[in-house]
């Protein structure tokens, strides 16, 4: 990598491809480029890696799927690992991968703007610290990089504090409260679980219908379950069969306020990104009384809620488990390959591959699976690509005018 520093910022070529991200996508892209002799630069706007998961997650977070769903190319987990991996251990897992990989991204980096330059065919990614300049370019931000607050009417006049799940950690510090959860996601069902631990009354607001499936049936994983009858079966005969599961362990969900969705659970997931919840002991206290379901909030009061069907109660505390959204809008200058919301506009399998250099990893609304297979197909793609280059550098010259001038060598 040739650099070219002056006071007021540093140009830095890129041999291989810029990826944007060091979470589970980006380390995976890097890590299939690194098997294939490729090399790469990560930037990534915090200190660490997997930052969603070392800053923004609760403590009593697991994976949600068994860990051989959730593998990232190249490495399996530990065979000491349980079937669902805490947090700690998907985290000692990541740094074990860029570890082996000898993935060293480069921290600290917040990505301000990303353009593709028509006339010398590269993309220019400016940071605090300077521009980075490449023949690819890999987006791997993922489809949570920031906070989803909701515009709530009177949000801002609430006594008490109001927490996105992003800075939620432990029950233990809204002990005895009686919470307020919006949100009935699997963070939202896991959240109030974890309240119930720590003697809180939580009341959890569902704002649409959602799709609850048992995480497992007598052993089995009901996502294993399901890709396997995917092979031999209609999906909407497997989502049939899923539902008379979720029937005969959960119950009818509707009479506890959870109303399931006209759309089976795997269809619905396909078209609208929408994730059935997996549960994991919400629903027994529902039943029990001891989380409390209410219908949509029309207003947040100082010291409560009134609720769209006329009921008026206090709260302590409020709890927003209101999901993630993309931030590439923010600062990728491309308008042709993403929606306004920062989501690939093909849908996959086909959504890891724009025009120019331009990649994307961790969009797939498919969990580490997706990942996982993005990024195999584009380490592949862009292995070709080198490889017809031969290197594919053959010199950098750093001139006085602190533009760095790339001559290619192709044999």
């Amino acid at each position: 990598m040739g650099t070219c520093r002056e006071a007021e910022y540093s140009q830095i070529f890129v041999p291989g491809p810029i990826i944007v991200g060091a979470g589970p996508s980006g380390l995976s892209v890097a890590a299939c480029l690194s098997n294939r002799g490729v090399p790469s630069v990560i930037l990534e706007r915090t200190d660490c890696l997997a930052s969603l998961w070392q800053k923004r997650t609760y403590d009593r977070l697991k994976l949600h799927l068994p860990k051989h769903f959730c593998e990232l190319p190249l490495m399996p987990f530990p065979t000491n690992f349980p079937k669902y991996p805490s947090k700690q251990q998907f985290i000692s897992y990541v740094e074990s991968y860029a570890a082996r990989f000898n993935i060293k991204p480069i921290f600290n980096q917040t990505v301000e703007k990303a353009e593709f330059d028509v006339k010398s065919g590269l993309w220019n990614v400016k940071t605090q610290d300077g521009v980075y300049t490449s023949t690819w370019l890999v987006v791997a931000t993922g489809e949570n990089a920031e906070p989803v607050v909701p515009d709530i009417s009177g949000l801002q006049k609430f006594n008490g504090p109001v927490v996105h799940t992003s800075a939620y950690k432990s029950g233990s510090e809204f002990a005895n409260r009686k919470v307020l959860v919006v949100g009935c996601g699997n963070s939202g069902m896991e959240v109030c679980l974890d309240l119930c631990r720590y003697n809180a009354l939580p009341h959890m607001v569902v704002r649409n219908s959602v799709h609850v499936l048992p995480r497992e049936f007598f052993g089995l994983s009901i996502f294993g379950i399901a890709m396997t009858l995917l092979k031999w079966f209609p999906l909407k005969l497997v989502d049939s069969f899923l539902l008379l599961l979720a029937n005969l362990t959960l119950g009818n969900t509707d009479r506890l306020g959870l109303r399931r969705p006209k759309t089976g659970p795997i269809e619905l997931k396909n078209f609208t990104g929408k994730t059935p919840v997996l549960d994991v002991g919400a629903i027994s206290l529902i039943q029990s009384g001891q989380i409390r379901v209410t219908q949509a909030v029309k207003e947040i009061t100082r010291n409560g809620a009134k609720f769209v069907d006329g009921k008026e109660m206090e709260f302590e505390s409020i709890i927003l488990a209101t999901g993630y959204k993309s931030n590439v809008p923010d600062w990728l200058k491309d308008n042709s390959f993403f929606t306004d919301e920062g989501m690939p506009k093909t849908p996959f399998p086909n959504g890891w591959k724009g025009e120019n250099g331009l990649y994307t990893v961790g969009f797939t609304r498919r969990g580490l699976l997706g990942t996982a297979f993005d990024a195999v197909k584009i380490a592949e793609d862009i292995t070709d690509q080198w490889m017809k280059f031969n290197g594919p550098l053959g010199r950098i010259n750093i001139c006085s005018s602190h533009i760095i001038h790339l001559h290619f060598n192709k044999s």
